[in-house]
Parts: structure tokens; C-alpha cells; sequence
């Protein structure tokens, strides 16, 4: 085997259920069960990159969808999102979303432990056209909230409205909350405008939650998280909201479970 495959196939841990049984998934499965709009393979990924993937891949998202508690084929954000392996990534980057796309892209040997993260900027971008007005092409959720009154008919965006108050504003609900802070003090430190986005205190807030979950555990899915670097700086929630932001998210995805499984 060579390096390539090698570092692919590096023992990514692992808990969770058995949902393959020893079989060997393939691209097309994950495509039809996750119900992505198309995937794409690098013309570098061979045959047994292929394979290793596609396993890694199939559980790591199958082990998403039992922590939230929605159908394996929301994944796929109504067959609107596109799923890139070794193709239509960023040099330099693990994983990327590209909102002109609409496509989840992770790097061949570098994308395992980023797709929560990645994941939910698709769905934020995915769900701003359902809870806001006048959205455009790359809006997300998370961002137009600050600036825009959000649409609190519907139950489901009355919930992600409570998680994002949570993340961004305190208590009273007229300052930054203290995990926004946190987060400015890194961009200050680091001098770059990346923590502080409301996109991305909602994403690492989101694989937080995952990471966190106590009965799956999948570091192809989400790794890096808890009692890393970041963490210690006060780049994912704190004790403070911990909880809460657990059980917000939580709650939403549950609530959007029930609603899509009395669909199907």
C-alpha cells in the first residue's frame, strides 16, 4: 500500500453501531441512502482509496444522523447538496464547503474529523432561505440573524432562534455573548476575521455537540474537539452554555427528525 492509502487508512477510533455488517459500501450507496445530489471523485483517488473511503464516509454520516435523530436522506438537504472526495477542495484545507456549489468537499487524506463541522455550514446556508426573507445566493442562517428579523412562524425556526440567541448575544440579549468574545479575542490574536463569524461559532459549536455525544464516537466524523488547543482558549462553548447548546441543538434536530419521519 502506498503512502496516499496509507495515511487514508490511518486508524480513525471509532464507537458506535454496526450498521454495514462487514460489507463494503460504495459511493453510489452513500449517495442513494444520504440523498446527495451528486459526488464527485478525484481522478488521484484509485480503487482501494475508494473502498476506504466509502466505509469511512458511510458511518461517519450514518453516526451523524442517530446523534440527531433525522432520516439518513436529510444528509442530503432535500437533493440539493453536492459531496466532493479528492476534488474541489482548497490547497492547504482538510474539508470546505463552497456555498457557489453548494458542495461538501474533503481532501483526500486530510478531510476525516472536519465533515460535522463542514456539514453544518450547508445547512446553514441550506436553511437561511427557510427562515429569512430576501436571502441571497450565499447568505447563511447564523450570519443574517444578526442583522435581520427572523421568521418565528414555524416551531423549528423558533428553536434554532434560541440556539442561535445562545451562541451570540448574553443573557440580556444586548451584548456579544461571552463565547462570541472569546472567539474575537482569537481573531485579535491571530489577526485574521475567521472565529468571530457567526457561520463559524455555529459550526464548531455544532461538532462540539457531536464530539460530545455520549454514545457515539467517530473521529473521521469529528475529532480534534474536546480538550484540544482550541478548546482551552475558549474557541467551542464553555461550561457556561454548555448545556444549553447541547440541548438546543438537540431539541432542533429532533424536532426536524419527527417532522421529516411523519413525511416519509
Amino acid at each position: 500500500m502506498n503512502t496516499s492509502r496509507n495515511r487514508l487508512k490511518r486508524r480513525f477510533y471509532r464507537h458506535g453501531p454496526d450498521y454495514r455488517f462487514g460489507d463494503q459500501a460504495s459511493f453510489e450507496e452513500i449517495k442513494a441512502t444520504f440523498g446527495f445530489k451528486t459526488i464527485t471523485l478525484g481522478a488521484w483517488v484509485d480503487k482501494q482509496e475508494q473502498h476506504i473511503a466509502a466505509n469511512l464516509l458511510y458511518d461517519a454520516l450514518a453516526d451523524l444522523t442517530q446523534i440527531l435523530s433525522i432520516p439518513p436522506v436529510t444528509i442530503g438537504l432535500r437533493g440539493t447538496l453536492n459531496l466532493a472526495f479528492g476534488s474541489g477542495g482548497q490547497a492547504g484545507v482538510q474539508a470546505h464547503y463552497d456555498s457557489n456549489q453548494r458542495t461538501l468537499a474533503l481532501a483526500k487524506n486530510a478531510g476525516g474529523g472536519a465533515l460535522a463541522h463542514e456539514w453544518w455550514h450547508a445547512f446553514d446556508h441550506y436553511i437561511a432561505k427557510h427562515m429569512f426573507k430576501g436571502v441571497h445566493a450565499h447568505d447563511f442562517a447564523s450570519a443574517l440573524w444578526l442583522t435581520q428579523t427572523p421568521n418565528l412562524i414555524h416551531p423549528l425556526n423558533q428553536q434554532l432562534d434560541t440556539l442561535f440567541r445562545l451562541l451570540l448575544l448574553d443573557k440580556s440579549g444586548l451584548e456579544p455573548s461571552n463565547y462570541f468574545k472569546n472567539a474575537t479575542l482569537l481573531d485579535k490574536a491571530r489577526g485574521v476575521q475567521y472565529y468571530a463569524r457567526p457561520q463559524e461559532l455555529t459550526a464548531r459549536a455544532f461538532e462540539w455537540v457531536v464530539a460530545s455525544d455520549a454514545h457515539i464516537r467517530n473521529a473521521f466524523l469529528v475529532d480534534d474537539v474536546l480538550d484540544s488547543a482550541l478548546e482551552r482558549q475558549g474557541g467551542f462553548p464553555d461550561e457556561s452554555i454548555a448545556a444549553e447548546t447541547r440541548c438546543a441543538t438537540s431539541s432542533y434536530f429532533q424536532m426536524l427528525g419527527a417532522a421529516l419521519y411523519r413525511q416519509m
